[in-house]
């Protein structure tokens, strides 16, 4: 990749192939290079061009953990992006050991770092405060009996883990259904002999949440059975592409406000078109990030030590509202606490329709 003469280097983390969530890093690339082009075209970083750095993860810790040595040894000045909490983790890890700035883009996992860094800041909620939200609304519409089906993943268990300790103290009940031994039919059995009334998959797409989607709509016994997918899963075109009507009403969780202001209104016609489709959630954080890194770098050079410092005093007018970072309990890393959250689904009229059932 050529980079232009005195340019300012962001290294950029993205799954952009499989077993990566694809769609989801193409999102997260199409608003992280919109910011940077705009903030070239209004002059760049003190009149040096802002080049971003691209590398794909394919969703791998070692490979992404690889990534983040060549960029330091190319001089990055910070490092964005990463959509998978377990690659985001060993991204964070590696940035910390080698003092670059990480500022992460879309990766939730509570625990992104063991310890609490100063190298280390993210866009993203964090999977507690985003998935108590959705414990709310689930007991809310009636919801306290819930079975999860789940995949191995530190993600996955650590998202089970928050919404048991919000639904038990409040009379709601756990089940966990483990995808690694139980086909679609067999999870069907399973909520056909117990009393779930909420099915929240816990899995990657297209597989198996696809397959899983359709056992459940076909099967006469869990015609009350609500289907949900706290991790955002619908929120992608190929959801409602793959599944159709099916796919439908499945209540998801995005961080986008109800009404954009007047950035988010720009920001969203120019990814549309950058796209060729709505753009999801993720973009909007990819476009955040590089807002926020670009005044970081304005205000505190390309220096990496100032660029951390910076965390505790940057303010930026997002896409989303303005964003400002903080150290919350629980969290080592600096966190913009927080990102609106809503609980939405596509409207079974009109599944290309998102509809708001939550805010918080």
């Amino acid at each position: 990749m050529h980079t232009p003469s005195g340019a300012v280097r962001i290294g950029v983390l993205v799954p952009l192939t499989r077993p990566g969530w694809t769609e989801a890093g193409r999102h997260l690339l199409a608003g992280l290079d919109l910011a940077a082009r705009e903030v070239n075209d209004a002059g760049g970083i003190g009149g040096r061009p802002l080049d971003l750095v691209v590398r794909d993860t394919a969703a791998d810790p070692v490979k992404a953990a690889a990534a983040v040595d060549e960029l330091a040894g190319l001089g990055v000045a910070a490092l964005a992006g990463e959509y998978h909490s377990v690659v985001a983790r060993a991204v964070a890890a590696r940035a910390d050991a080698l003092g670059l700035p990480f500022l992460c883009s879309s990766a939730v996992l509570d625990t992104l770092t063991d310890q609490p860094t100063r190298w280390v800041a993210r866009i993203a909620p964090a999977q507690s405060h985003g998935w108590r939200i959705y414990a709310d609304f689930l007991l809310g519409a009636g919801h306290g009996r819930i079975a999860v089906a789940a995949e191995p993943s530190v993600y996955w268990s650590s998202g089970t883990r928050v919404l048991r300790d919000h639904l038990v103290p409040r009379g709601g009940s756990v089940t966990e259904l483990d995808l690694r031994a139980l086909s679609p039919a067999a999870v069907c059995d399973q909520l056909a002999g117990g009393h779930a009334t909420a099915l929240l998959l816990l899995a990657g797409h297209p597989e198996p949440a696809v397959p899983l989607v359709r056992a459940v709509r076909r099967d006469a016994r869990l015609s009350g059975i609500m289907i949900g997918a706290p991790a955002g899963q619908p929120e992608f075109p190929s959801w409602a592409t793959s599944l159709g009507g099916d796919g439908a009403a499945i209540p998801f969780l995005r961080y986008l406000p109800g009404r954009p202001g007047p950035l988010g209104a720009r920001v969203e016609t120019a990814l549309r078109e950058r796209l060729s489709a709505a753009p999801s959630f993720v973009a909007f954080e990819g476009y955040d990030t590089v807002a926020v890194l670009a005044e970081m770098l304005r205000s505190h050079g390309v220096d990496r030590v100032g660029i951390a410092e910076g965390w505790r005093r940057v303010e930026v007018e997002g896409t989303r509202g303005p964003i400002r970072f903080s150290r919350e309990p629980g969290i080592g890393v600096w966190q913009w606490a927080w990102a609106p959250v809503q609980v939405v689904d596509r409207d079974p009229a009109d599944p290309g329709r998102l509809r708001i059932l939550r805010a918080g």
